[in-house]
């Protein structure tokens, strides 16, 4: 495949003298915030030779004379080195790093010379934006050449990011052109061994997990010598793209052994030999005693030693013996803004000089500044508007000059009088609670000891209690909606907001907010649960939540609608079910289930009634009179909706009303058993079973009205032949109104 970038340095044609000079700035870009912008595309190239820290820019003829920026950005970290070229006629438009070429910080003002590594991003931008990158390969040789007889071997690593078919690895070793092998370099790429085009050898390079083996078959001994002997000639050259026209687009070539930083004379140190940039907006103001400074905090340069504090230095303009008098201070930290640099004498002059510090030195040159006379007042601001506010608010004061006292009172009285504190006023530390009406004036006094005007600012604080929870009203589902109302009596009260809720209980979306007593919710799943709760605001804000209501389940696209379940039915009674808020039209089957289970109920279940127009929405049945082994626990019938949206089942449950019987006596003799007792249903039929309920009736009664307080007797008598011949052990009663008593020993 052919290659445009030979290993040979190249005589370029740069216009140095036409290099902008402004500096760009050190600009720190996090992970993912440069412009996407693609691999170049022929005949334009981005050329990395990471191990010594150069780059190639090869083709950009459309830009001759232009300036282009070359930045190397590592991901998660930013801009770790750039430089500025002019785009001269020529395969190479210029280099970076490289003898002839640009230094690394040439119009950028980052002055550091990069650490290449593989996932960097070198891009090439015209303005604003990269118009092409390429990222560094993660590939490269590891160990010198081996020989065994006439073969060598070059092993390396390779990582997961590399396309494996887009490398090639070469020995590059001038002396090889006057060998069989006809040229200044060997090259293997990834296959079996193959011939060499012009002869002398045969190559291949396999690839084991992220270990690669390039293999080299000599003819001659003596050749393979030559090659395996090559000092610092082992290379690999990895790249993102080949073109339809075989270019390689996007190359790096890892250069073993060969060594970083600095690539010509005058070029800046790499990142662990580079000192730290200097803070940047110092200014220097003369202060009783000394000099206060300001400035913004330094930002070290990406992939350099962290900042670690600043040095402030005043020198002296006299100079006596050759010597000047040096006063500064050290400051701890990067994040430090400023200093006061105090004893210094009133009749001297001093130049004002302040570097960053890190752990490889100080900041290169200095940055140099002059004390100045301060006769500018300050100005305080407060960070709380006037007016009126519900509860109580901070506020904070601050001055435009760093170091300026500000002091305050809360009484209306001025803290400053003709430029002198008065005796009300207070220093001020921190926010300044207003928990009540309150007239606030402030002002300040500068390091120079200039005082600004005193501000003022008037709050009136209400302190309206937020509302408290609403109360909800019933809910009105829907298919895949519902409808929430809610009442709370607090004429405060300015809206109100609900939240929902899912099934597990995670909020459904953000507060919605209404300022009526109901609110439709639409959007919500069909046949989900959710629960809601709502909350009042006034002036001062939201009040508490109500309790959660739910689970709600929401209507889906089939609603089957069974009826709310019934109570205390009277037997012998004719009972209409109703599906009424169904899906219509539709087709309905009501099915009765077996007493505490979900199956149909089997035919010949005691508890199993005959449902007249089970297939439409109003179907009835008569509830039945009781007779052991009947149940009380009520009657379940099933409907079951279906349309072409699908098909939906609701229950329904329906509890017979049960009387109450007891057994006051149960006397036997021979020819005589007489049992008495109380009923709860007047008119009730009663009958008696010795054993168990399951054992056939011996005699009936009717329940009578009984004298008051009393509701109904049971007054049961057998004679003679009817009676018992032996005495029963124990006996029960069912009424057929439900009610069963039982055991009761016979006496």
């Amino acid at each position: 495949m052919p290659l445009r970038h030979a290993s040979k340095p190249r005589v370029l044609r740069i216009a140095v003298s036409a290099i902008v000079a402004a500096g760009v700035g050190i600009a720190v870009i996090p992970s993912g915030a440069m412009a996407a912008a693609g691999v170049p595309t022929f005949p334009d190239n981005l050329v990395v030779f990471p191990n010594r820290d150069f780059v190639t820019v090869e083709g950009y003829q459309d830009h001759i004379g232009e300036t282009a920026i070359i930045e190397v950005t590592r991901p998660g970290v930013g801009i770790v080195g750039s430089a500025a070229g002019v785009v001269a006629e020529g395969d190479v438009a210029f280099e970076v790093n490289h003898p002839g070429g640009y230094c690394w910080g040439a119009g950028t003002g980052v002055n550091v010379t990069p650490d290449i590594l593989p996932g960097d991003v070198v891009s090439i931008r015209f303005g604003a934006e990269p118009v092409a990158q390429t990222v560094v390969g993660d590939a490269m040789v590891t160990a010198d050449a081996v020989q065994q007889g006439t073969t060598v071997t070059v092993t390396g690593h390779i990582g997961a990011t590399v396309d494996q078919a887009n490398i090639e690895q070469r020995i590059v070793e001038p002396a090889l052109t006057t060998t069989a092998v006809a040229r200044r370099d060997v090259r293997a790429l990834p296959g079996p061994l193959v011939p060499a085009p012009r002869g002398g050898y045969q190559s291949g390079l396999s690839i084991t997990g992220d270990t690669f083996t390039a293999t080299y078959e000599f003819a001659d001994p003596a050749v393979a010598q030559i090659a395996a002997n090559a000092g610092l000639g082992e290379r690999l050259l990895s790249w993102e793209q080949t073109d339809p026209d075989g270019n390689r687009q996007g190359l790096t070539i890892a250069e073993f052994g060969e060594p970083g930083g600095p690539g010509m004379g005058g070029c800046p140190n790499g990142p662990l030999q580079s000192g730290p940039p200097g803070p940047t907006g110092v200014t220097a103001v003369k202060v009783a005693g000394g000099v206060r400074l300001n400035w913004t905090p330094a930002v070290a340069i990406p992939g350099t030693p962290a900042i670690t504090g600043y040095r402030v230095t005043a020198v002296a303009h006299t100079v006596t013996g050759g010597e000047q008098v040096e006063i500064g201070r050290r400051i701890t930290g990067q994040a430090a803004r400023g200093t006061t640099i105090t004893g210094l004498s009133a009749t001297e002059d001093y130049d004002i000089e302040v570097v960053s510090m890190s752990s490889v030195g100080l900041t290169f040159p200095p940055v140099v500044v002059q004390a100045q006379t301060d006769v500018t007042p300050p100005t305080v601001a407060a960070s709380l508007a006037d007016g009126s506010y519900p509860t109580a608010r901070q506020v904070t004061l601050s001055a435009n000059e760093p170091g300026s006292e500000i002091y305050y009172t809360t009484d209306g009285t001025d803290p400053v009088l003709a430029d002198v504190l008065s005796a009300s006023a207070i220093l001020y530390t921190g926010p300044i609670t207003i928990a009540a009406t309150t007239t606030l004036k402030f002002a300040a006094f500068d390091l120079a000891g200039n005082v600004s005007l005193v501000g003022e600012r008037n709050y009136t604080i209400t302190n309206t209690p937020t509302p408290d929870a609403p109360t909800f009203g019933t809910p009105v589902v829907g298919a895949g909606q519902v409808t929430l109302n809610w009442t709370l009596n607090d004429p405060s009260v300015t809206g109100y907001g609900v939240q929902v809720f899912d099934a597990a209980g995670t909020p459904v979306g953000n507060l919605r907010e209404t300022t009526a007593t109901s609110m439709t919710i639409t959007g919500l799943t069909g046949d989900a649960n959710y629960s809601f709760t709502v909350q009042a605001r006034n002036v001062n804000g939201y009040g508490e939540a109500s309790p959660r209501l739910g689970p709600v389940t929401i209507q889906g696209a089939v609603v089957a609608n069974a009826g709310a379940d019934r109570a205390a039915v009277a037997r012998n009674t004719t009972v209409t079910l109703s599906g009424a808020g169904s899906t219509t039209p539709a087709t309905y089957a009501w099915t009765q289930l077996a007493t505490g289970t979900t199956n149909p109920i089997a035919a010949n279940d005691p508890d199993r009634v005959t449902l007249s127009g089970a297939s439409t929405l109003s179907p009835s049945f008569t509830m039945p009179f009781y007779r052991y082994p009947m149940t009380n626990k009520g009657l379940t019938f099933r409907l079951t909706v279906t349309s072409p949206a699908g098909s939906k089942s609701d229950d329904v449950l329906v509890t017979p009303a049960v009387d109450r019987v007891t057994i006051g006596t149960a006397k036997w003799k021979a020819n005589d058993f007489r049992i008495t007792g109380t009923g709860s249903f007047v008119g009730a039929t009663v009958l008696v079973h010795v054993g168990s309920l399951a054992s056939p009736a011996i005699a009936s009664g009717t329940v009578v009205a009984a004298a008051p307080p009393g509701i109904g007797d049971i007054d049961i008598r057998l004679r003679n032949g009817a009676a018992p011949a032996t005495r029963p052990t124990v006996i029960f009663i069912e009424s057929n109104r439900g009610g069963v008593a039982g055991p009761f020993t016979v006496s």
